[in-house]
């Protein structure tokens, strides 16, 4: 049985590319069917140049008895791609397709239409339908059990080999940055009416994550670890045992924290462990706001966390998303003054999405704001769209808010002038001062043709980099606008 594994592309683009966070789901998947002794071919499309069409026609020559791929659900455009290219040129071949694209909303699959829709996590229930040809979901109880991700048959080097150090916002704390993502906990027991997840929350052990990363840094040189965890201040004892442990690498690392859970101690483990980066889920600094939206924080804890991780020189990254059912004109104001009095432009505005899954999406549904799935989920993979599905906002307000947004956006946000820039092979050397400690800071391997987005190396605050060249900061600030 010959199977191919289809990692989609994660931009819009039919041209080679890098820019994209290496998927972790997928890679699950292609090291348990190895594990379990299929045969298994990956190609990673983000790494080819021509349309998903002309890449999958020279591939599917190769004959295949099944073509497996999946991705979140802004990816259903993509999917919708690969599904259209395997039923013209390999028409006898079964598709599997998984991910939330399909276990957000099922019916998805009806149009769709792949051979099998693999709802929940996939790992077993993958060799189940390969082994017996009954697919049936299953739940990994013991994540220890997994088998490392499968990066390098996706061209995990060539794309370390291709970051550059304003990649992304953890990026550049590092000239050269090869980042390893690592998962240390699935499923949540909170019930965020914005947020679709799947099953009962379950940790790895420390040990696991370590061993895994004892392999990992050695084999691919890394220098910056991105733990994905979302609650990884939810048992404290754990977090300090990996605080401790992750010591020995000596690597600069980020993680995600409930700020529900945060105190003093754990901001001084952090730090003293390499930690640099904090992703924060604030999402409003309105109590009525955070109780509508199930969130089980309080806007004493926000103020907390963002005072007291700037004071132990963490960067910050978070959100202050607007438009939930309970906001009114009075709620975001009295977040948007907080952020503009305490914030120094480092948590960004956005306004809340209806994912498919979420409680606010069955309500959209509900309220006829979503008139058709396909179209709507169509046009959320193209970025952020804007429905007042508020209980006592106008549509004038809403408006208003929506262009109020924006304006702050483009324009509160803290920036300095490049003070040196020089050409060095395929990118740049920059010198630029930070405008919070006035440190003049050194950054090589810069791609002044992307996202502006620094983060300095001395005090860690986040800021935007701004050049004399005039169709260097048009297309800069291009980036930044279309790729945040």
């Amino acid at each position: 049985m010959k199977n191919l594994l289809i990692l989609p592309r994660l931009r819009p683009t039919n041209k080679m590319n890098y820019d994209y966070t290496f998927p972790l789901g997928i890679c699950y998947i292609a090291s348990v069917i190895k594990k379990n002794g299929f045969h298994l071919d990956c190609i990673n499309l983000n790494h080819l140049n021509g349309s998903v069409e002309e890449i999958l026609e020279k591939e599917l020559k190769k004959g295949y008895d099944n073509v497996l791929s999946g991705n979140i659900f802004v990816g259903y455009l993509v999917l919708k791609e690969i599904v259209s290219a395997v039923r013209k040129f390999s028409s006898k071949s079964k598709i599997i397709i998984g991910g939330s694209v399909i276990s957000s909303d099922p019916s998805i699959i009806e149009n769709l239409k792949p051979d099998f829709g693999i709802i929940g996590e996939g790992e077993m229930t993958i060799i189940n339908l390969l082994k017996t040809g009954q697919n049936k979901p299953e739940e990994i109880k013991d994540l220890d059990e997994l088998p490392y991700p499968d990066f390098e048959s996706f061209g995990f080097d060539e794309y370390l080999n291709n970051l550059y150090t304003n990649q992304d916002y953890f990026t550049t704390i590092e000239d050269y940055p090869r980042i390893y993502p690592i998962i240390g906990s699935r499923g949540c027991p909170f019930n965020c009416t914005f947020c679709y997840h799947h099953g009962k929350y379950r940790e790895r052990s420390i040990d696991s994550i370590i061993d895994e990363l004892k392999y990992a840094i050695k084999k691919y040189k890394i220098n910056i670890v991105v733990l994905f965890d979302d609650l990884f201040s939810i048992n404290k004892k754990r977090l300090i045992e990996f605080c401790d442990k992750i010591k020995q690498f000596n690597i600069k690392w980020s993680c995600q924290v409930s700020i529900q859970y945060l105190d003093e101690e754990i901001l001084k483990h952090l730090k003293e462990s390499g930690c640099f980066v904090i992703s924060y889920g604030f999402e409003s600094y309105d109590e009525n706001v955070l109780k509508s939206m199930k969130k089980p924080i309080t806007s004493k804890q926000i103020d907390f966390a963002i005072k007291k991780s700037m004071e132990n020189k963490i960067n910050i990254q978070g959100n202050f998303i607007f438009g939930d059912l309970a906001e009114t004109k009075e709620t975001a104001n009295r977040t948007l003054d907080y952020w503009e009095k305490n914030c120094k432009g480092q948590l960004n505005l956005a306004f809340i999405q209806p994912y498919p899954g979420s409680f606010i999406y069955n309500e959209c549904l509900k309220k006829g704001l979503i008139k058709d799935k396909l179209t709507y989920i169509s046009q959320i993979c193209g970025g952020e769209i804007y429905l007042n599905m508020t209980h006592n906002m106008t549509n004038e307000e809403y408006i208003d808010l929506v262009n109020k947004i924006k304006e702050l956006r483009n324009s509160s946000y803290y920036y300095s002038k490049i003070n040196e820039i020089e050409r060095i092979k395929k990118n740049y050397k920059i010198k630029v001062s930070c405008p919070f400690c006035n440190k003049v800071i050194t950054y090589e391997n810069f791609d002044p043709f992307k996202s502006p987005c620094l983060i300095c190396r001395e005090c860690f605050m986040r800021f935007y980099a701004i050049s004399d060249i005039k169709e260097v900061n048009e297309a800069n600030w291009k980036a930044w606008r279309e790729n945040g």
